[in-house]
């Protein structure tokens, strides 16, 4: 499951998109020979907003973001016409469910690359067949058993084996939130290569060999939500996303009776989880034309109380489950625009006894890279940007995603219910 450098470099630029909720993003990089990242660029649309809590509200805004962004990407870059890109999705009710595919090819002999892509097809068939309202975001095979004998890795070419089994992780969603990515795409000139998962984007990005092999966990702290992964034993074995993060704290702050953008900067300059005595009561003094003499006083104590509180209500439910992993677990990795608040990675080291520390995408980045690009809101990008130089490598020849749609379409129109439903069965799908 551990993810490998890759050797070469890619002659195209590698794009990655993240569908945020203040914008879209778009950032390219190419690979070195020694396996890391040369950023190329990157920038943003926020002309429109068009996400909520991780889900495309409006895939016409969403069209032209995703082409607005792009479209300024290639001018940064100095590139023709950027047409292709990666994109991750993460948001509410995203979860993970084990699901595995077995083939008896009677005698030993080589397992092909075409019986290993059935495979995966047929997973993503029985659990979205079996539940109606949901997708498969993301299919990830963490183990291999080759006549009765598991391996972490793909087969090689030379390997063979008579019965092979592959078992997988499935991150599933409503489906509204592939849908809805997809239509968007389908409204622009641009293909989506391949959809990943949010949460293995980071996993990817932040991980080190040593996580894979003890188990980690990342907590996300984004604006709308919050996301806790964890990776133990091999595989993902929770997500749970919860629909608070950032953007919540500020309308919190803004409740002490200030303009939403004085409560978004009073968070991103001063926000804390822990005052002493005697700061708590230094003010802040924010326009206010309601007034008399035109400002609000607002107390750093009463700030940090309203930050605290909306935490305890993010972090209650994520509480058991760290407590109950903890000892699966070699380190939590926090992330997100919302980690950056003071105090925030103390104020998580208080909910568990798994050490806590700050994620980092570096050690993918080449030296000349700009300081930008080491910010937590990037360490998505950068993840979906290994990942998706690791499809090319494996599959040079894949068609993108919003090409093949159609032809899924057709399949599950035409696929045999009944066999499904045997499968179903057999697996306990």
């Amino acid at each position: 499951m551990a993810k490998t450098k890759i050797e070469t470099r890619l002659p195209h630029p590698l794009v990655a998109i993240d569908l945020g909720s203040n914008g879209v993003r778009s950032m390219a990089a190419e690979r070195t020979p020694d396996g890391l990242l040369r950023i190329l660029g990157i920038e943003q649309s926020n002309r429109n907003i068009c996400v909520e809590r991780g889900v495309v509200t409006s895939t016409s805004d969403a069209s032209y973001s995703i082409s607005e962004s792009m479209r300024l990407l290639a001018n940064r870059i100095d590139f023709p016409v950027l047409t292709n890109t990666f994109v991750s999705l993460g948001g509410r009710q995203m979860k993970v469910v084990e699901v595995s595919s077995r083939r008896d090819q009677v005698y030993q002999r080589e397992i092909p690359q075409y019986m290993l892509e059935a495979m995966d097809a047929e997973c993503k068939q029985k659990i979205e067949l079996h539940n109606p309202k949901v997708a498969v975001v993301a299919l990830i095979p963490f183990c291999y058993i080759l006549d009765g004998v598991a391996q972490e890795d793909t087969p090689a070419p030379h390997q063979r084996a008579a019965k092979i089994e592959v078992k997988y992780i499935a991150f599933v969603g409503p489906k509204e939130l592939e849908q809805k990515v997809l239509d968007s795409f389908i409204r622009t000139p641009k293909h989506v290569e391949r959809m990943y998962a949010r949460p293995d984007a980071l996993m990817c990005a932040l991980a080190t060999d040593e996580d894979f092999c003890d188990g980690c966990a990342i907590l996300d702290m984004g604006a709308q939500t919050t996301t806790l992964t964890i990776f133990s034993n091999g595989k993902y074995v929770l997500n749970k996303v919860i629909s608070q993060g950032g953007y919540d704290i500020t309308r919190d702050i803004q409740q002490l009776g200030i303009e939403k953008r004085y409560a978004e900067l009073l968070k991103c300059k001063y926000g804390a989880t822990v005052v002493d005595a005697a700061n708590a009561n230094n003010c802040f003094r924010i326009p206010d034309p309601s007034t008399p003499d035109g400002v609000q006083l607002i107390r750093m104590g009463d700030m940090v109380n309203a930050i605290v509180a909306r935490l305890e209500q993010i972090m209650a439910p994520l509480v058991e489950d760290l407590r109950r992993y903890e000892s699966q677990v070699r380190v939590l990795y926090i992330t997100g625009g919302a980690s950056m608040l003071q105090g925030m990675l103390e104020y998580i080291q208080q909910l568990t006894t798994i050490p806590v520390m700050y994620g980092s995408h570096a050690p993918w980045l080449t030296d000349n890279t700009p300081d930008e690009m080491y910010a937590p809101n990037c360490s998505s990008l950068v993840g979906t940007l290994i990942l998706g130089a690791l499809h090319r490598e494996t599959h040079p020849n894949a068609e993108p995603v919003h090409d093949l749609r159609k032809h899924l379409e057709k399949f599950k129109k035409t696929a045999q219910t009944s066999l499904l439903e045997i499968f179903m069965e057999q697996d306990n799908i």
